[in-house]
């Protein structure tokens, strides 16, 4: 593939790319309906959005160059994210779109292709290719950043193609994240704040298939009592009520997975309590996916005692009930990336996995005198 696209330069906050990523984000937000997390994608687009992360960068800055993106295809919109802060840097880029991508992502690229913006056409590529060793090592060659977003296995199977010795790789290889409730707030909570924690949790674990790296996957109950038993009944209401359909194939994969969960000695309990809720008894989460809708439960008496519980893989501690200052004390001792409010788990920020993305795909330049 030829990369030498006879492109005008791009500047760090080019205007031209901010006028495009403004009428992209709200083309994207007219979707909503048919796609709820081409919202928050196109919100995140916005003009008023793009100029605060740009006055954020400090010193002297220019573009990196060429970028290769190699998103994941379970999750739609991480590869538009990941290219629009690096548009953003002036850089040139080429995002690889797997075919397995979902109909999100073809979406996103309809509006791309109806926009037909001059300067962004010839700066930037989105290109969908199945595995192919030779144009997957062009690329590599050619990029002065490779951005790699996945499975551990695909970061070290990207890895494999030699990279400029001057280009880096910047990774995002597996992670997983679980929730935290304070059991005290839940039973000082009214039954309508129960209920708006549990929707929130709904969109944070389900969209997705709950296979995105910032999805919990399990529960900690942080209190002396066991209060999860109307967690789940309104969690099996919510379902049911936003139309979650679990298909055939995967209640089978949620059946096996479970089992096998029990079999190895990790679940002391199994709850099928609907078709779209299973609910395991641990005492730890279950790090790897298991399926759509399975959720360990856990019981701790302090964000203190769960500390040593926390994993470097584990990203995104989602959380109901406590104050700023014990989440800001939980997070500097277990060092997680994000700790957010129910409803913000897959809410994108430019700060990810303790990357600041906008600084990552610019190089800082120093002029003395």
């Amino acid at each position: 593939m030829n990369l030498d696209l006879g492109a005008p330069r791009l500047d760090v906050g080019d205007e031209r790319v901010v006028a495009f990523l403004d009428r992209f984000g709200r083309r994207l937000l007219t979707l909503g309906r048919r796609f709820p997390e081409l919202a928050s994608l196109g919100f995140f687009l916005r003009r008023a959005e793009i100029e605060r992360e740009l006055s954020r960068l400090d010193g002297l800055r220019q573009p990196r160059g060429v970028v290769f993106h190699v998103p994941p295809a379970n999750v739609d919109t991480v590869f538009v994210y990941s290219w629009a802060l690096s548009a953003l840097a002036g850089n040139i880029n080429v995002v690889r779109i797997s075919p397995r991508a979902g109909a999100a992502a073809r979406a996103i690229l309809d509006v791309w292709q109806e926009l037909d913006e001059p300067v962004i056409t010839r700066t930037q590529r989105m290109i969908t290719y199945d595995r192919d060793d030779e144009l997957t090592a062009e690329l590599s060659a050619a990029a002065d950043l490779r951005v790699l977003w996945g499975g551990d296995d695909s970061v070290r199977a990207l890895r494999k193609f030699p990279l400029q010795p001057h280009a880096r790789d910047l990774t995002f290889p597996d992670r997983s994240s679980f929730a935290i409730i304070s059991v005290t707030a839940w039973q000082r909570a009214s039954a309508r704040e129960r209920r708006s924690a549990v929707e929130a949790f709904f969109t944070d674990a389900y969209w997705f298939d709950q296979a995105a790296c910032s999805s919990p996957r399990g529960v900690f109950w942080v209190g002396d009592q066991d209060v999860s038993a109307e967690f789940r009944a309104l969690l099996v209401a919510v379902t049911q009520e936003k139309g979650h359909v679990t298909e055939p194939a995967m209640a089978v994969q949620n059946r096996v997975s479970t089992y096998g969960a029990a079999a190895d000695g990790r679940v002391a309990r199994i709850s099928f309590d609907s078709d779209a809720v299973t609910s395991l008894e641990s005492t730890d989460v279950l790090r790897e996916w298991l399926g759509v809708g399975v959720f360990t439960h856990s019981r701790v008496s302090s964000l203190a005692e769960l500390v040593p519980k926390v994993r470097r893989k584990d990203q995104t501690v989602t959380h109901f009930g406590f104050e700023q200052a014990e989440l800001i004390d939980f997070a500097k001792r277990s060092g997680v990336d994000r700790v957010v409010p129910f409803g913000s788990a897959l809410r994108f920020f430019p700060v990810w996995d303790g990357y600041h993305l906008l600084t990552e795909f610019t190089k800082l330049i120093t002029v003395t005198v």
